[in-house]
């Protein structure tokens, strides 16, 4: 089964930077595609970014496209998202999350992900 450990949340001004760090382990992490979440108070969860198991191919929301970048590491069994020009509406709760059959238009499916880390906070203020 595989675990997932966030790390690198914080708060952070708008227009300032943080990377956030997701530790997958397990025999068969490195065959699962990677993503990020984020939900903010009120809010449904939604989709941020994700990797595929090659870490060949990238995806992300509209909202987030140009400011943050999604990369990972099989040796190291990591993912990172590197989120810049951070505005006050990137506040919430980030989630990594390992998806078994992702490919194409699943990868942004909440659905699609079955193992989900704890969850780091990023607050971004103006």
């Amino acid at each position: 089964q595989v675990q997932l450990v966030e790390s690198g949340g914080g708060l952070v001004q708008a227009r300032g930077s943080l990377r956030l760090s997701c530790a997958a382990s397990g025999r068969t992490a490195s065959s699962y595609a990677l993503g990020w979440f984020r939900q903010a108070p009120g809010k449904e969860r939604e989709f941020v970014a994700a990797v595929s198991w090659r870490g060949s191919r990238t995806y992300y929301a509209d909202s987030v496209k140009g400011r943050f970048t999604i990369s990972r590491d099989n040796d190291n069994n990591t993912v990172v998202l590197q989120m810049n020009s951070l505005k006050p509406e990137d506040t919430a709760v980030y989630y990594c999350a390992a998806c078994p059959y992702c490919s194409g238009t699943y990868y942004s499916i909440l659905g699609m992900y079955d193992v989900w880390g704890q969850g780091t906070q990023v607050t971004v203020s103006s």
